[in-house]
Formats: structure tokens, sequence, C-alpha cells
């Protein structure tokens, strides 16, 4: 993963902990790298869930008010951070406290004491693992949008969108106050789960669907370029031909030459 310098485009990291040196410690080893946020138990972390983009969490198990068991469970079953990463971090050294996490949808989990290395990698490797599928899925003609997922919910949430943006492919209006509607959910909503699923707007992924149906309907060899230029809400089949190749490297034309080659008996 890229390091970014400019602490605006630094990863969020929000930890949670009851123990103000702990906070004090990895906040202070974190902070080079990334932004960072503490909370004191499972509640305030939720509060600052919901007024931050928070990237990653990173949470103890013990706390009072609300533990990091019930913090993990309130974030993988809320739909709106169910995307999030969760690191527990405990002194528990038993298997099953190990699969009570796992279970609850932790990404990773820390048994006390650890070193500071320990805890950059899996911060490091959780992150990197979701920014290349986010390129793997924009990248590549054929790839669904649910190979995002994290979570069941998630997986969910990215089969009906899609479903919407395919039902909806001629209407070249389509915008993220239309997705919204059709989606049920409020606008702020919308832009912030799919903007921290796939890091684009609902602009750019209603366009890379666009491009993605027509690589598949290109694909099936049934169509000519301009027909599946229309049947994608595409105006201009230049303009579609332009998107195409910028999106996936390669002109329409070509890859439909390249699928034929491909197919079974060529």
């Amino acid at each position: 993963m890229k390091e970014k310098n400019n602490p605006e485009e630094r990863p969020l990291i929000l930890l949670v902990d009851d123990n103000e040196e702990i906070l004090e410690f990895i906040s202070g080893d974190l902070s080079e790298k990334y932004t960072v946020q503490t909370a004191m138990d499972g509640q305030q972390a939720l509060q600052l869930l919901s007024a931050m983009p928070v990237q990653l969490v990173i949470s103890d198990i013990m706390m009072d008010v609300m533990d990091g068991f019930e913090l993990c469970r309130r974030i993988k079953s809320d739909f709106e951070y169910s995307h999030i990463p969760v690191i527990l971090l405990t002194a528990k050294n038993t298997l099953q406290s190990r699969i009570a996490g796992l279970e609850l949808g932790a990404d990773a989990y820390i048994e006390k004491p650890f070193s500071p290395e320990h805890l950059q990698v899996q911060i490091v490797n959780l992150l990197a693992n979701r920014e290349k599928l986010k390129q793997y899925f924009a990248s590549l003609p054929l790839t669904h949008i649910r190979s995002m997922a994290h979570t069941r919910a998630d997986e969910a949430f990215l089969e009906k969108l899609n479903q919407v943006i395919e039902d909806h492919l001629t209407d070249t209006g389509l915008d993220v106050e239309q997705l919204s509607l059709y989606m049920c959910m409020s606008r702020p909503t919308l832009y912030r789960k799919i903007k921290a699923i796939s890091d684009l707007t609902p602009h750019e992924l209603i366009n890379i669907s666009r491009l993605k149906k027509a690589a598949a309907l290109l694909a099936e060899g049934h169509y000519k370029i301009y027909e599946v230029s229309e049947m994608v809400g595409y105006g201009s089949q230049d303009q579609f031909g332009r998107n195409f190749l910028r999106q996936f490297g390669i002109t329409p034309s070509a890859y439909t030459g390249l699928r034929k080659e491909e197919a079974p008996g060529k």
C-alpha cells in the first residue's frame, strides 16, 4: 500500500481501549503513517464511527460500558459500518475467546502482549488487501462487483446496487439522487457506503458498471459495438470507445477480437 504523506489522505484508524497508557502508546506508534482517533469504550467508538470516515478499528476486548466483542458485533451487523475491518486485542489467551471474536466477524485477533511491528503488519495487510480488491474490480472487464465484499451484508448490498444500475443502464441521467431512491437510502449514506467499499463516487461506479455490462455483452459475441454502446446508455459510440479504453486499457474492437480468440474451439 502506497504511503500517504498528506495527513488528510492518510487512512483513519479508530483505536478503542479503556487504558489511557495503551491508547497513548499505540496511537503514538501509528501516528506516523495514519490518522488516529481514540475512544475509551465501544459506545464512544460507535459515536465516532457515525461522525467520521473510519477505515479500520482496533479494539481491546475487555472494557466497561461496551466491550470489544459487542463493538465488533455492532460494526459487522450494521449496514453503514460492516465493510470496516476490525482488529481485536486481548489478554485472553484462550481458543474460545479467539473463536468468539472471529465468529463475530473480526478480521484479525492479536493477543497481548504484542509487538508494535506485528500490529503494523496486520494493519498494512488488511488495508492493502482491500485496496487490491478495489483495483481488481475496476481494472478487469468481467470482474463482478461482489468481488469487493468482505461481509454477507456488503455482498447483498453490492448485488442489489448492481441490479439497480443494470435495470437503468439506458437512463443516461442516472445519478446518485435517483440511485438513492431506488436503493431506499439517503443520498449521504449511499455515497459514504459506495465510497468506502469501492473508493469510487456513485457517478464513477455507475460509469464503470455500464462499461462492465458492455464488456459482458461484447464477450457474448451477439452484438455489434454500436449496439452495445446504445444498450448501456451511451449516446456516442466514440465516447463509449474512449471510456472503455481508458478504463480497461483496450479498445472495444480489440477486446471483442480477444474474446473470440479465447472462445472454446478456437
